[in-house]
């Protein structure tokens, strides 16, 4: 059983100009808050996949950097409508985690008055007889 060709779908430019329509306010004619990679593949009617495997190939580099913007504007847009309480800062956050964005908290251990902890030697003990 043959399975479909590889890069079946061409790359063309009028999906190239369509695409960066969406991400140029294209994505607020359908009713969303900010572009995603999948509103832009609804707004031009292909699958994720093949607008990954445009992405991916030479002769389309232009769809990389389209994606790329895509992903830019969402993190910006994320930032500041959750700082202006304009969008739910969970679902910001969920968001902005799967552009590799994260919350850490760093813990900072020192000795009297903020000083540097001299080395730290770790020595076997015995273990202590029972009374």
């Amino acid at each position: 059983m043959a399975g479909r060709p590889k890069h079946s779908h061409k790359c063309t430019e009028e999906i190239i100009e369509k695409s960066k329509a969406y991400v140029d306010g294209g994505f607020m004619e359908m009713d969303q808050e900010v572009p995603t990679i999948e509103g832009l593949c609804m707004y031009i009617g292909k699958a994720r996949s093949t607008v990954y495997d445009w992405a991916a190939r030479d002769d389309c580099q232009q769809f990389s950097d389209i994606l790329e913007l895509c992903n830019q504007k969402q993190a910006v847009m994320l930032i500041t409508g959750a700082l202006r309480n304009d969008l739910n800062a969970n679902i910001s956050k969920l968001m902005l985690g799967k552009q590799g964005y994260k919350e850490s908290k760093e813990t900072e251990i020192s000795g009297k008055d903020g000083a540097a902890l001299g080395p730290i030697i770790l020595q076997p003990v015995a273990p202590r007889e029972a009374d």
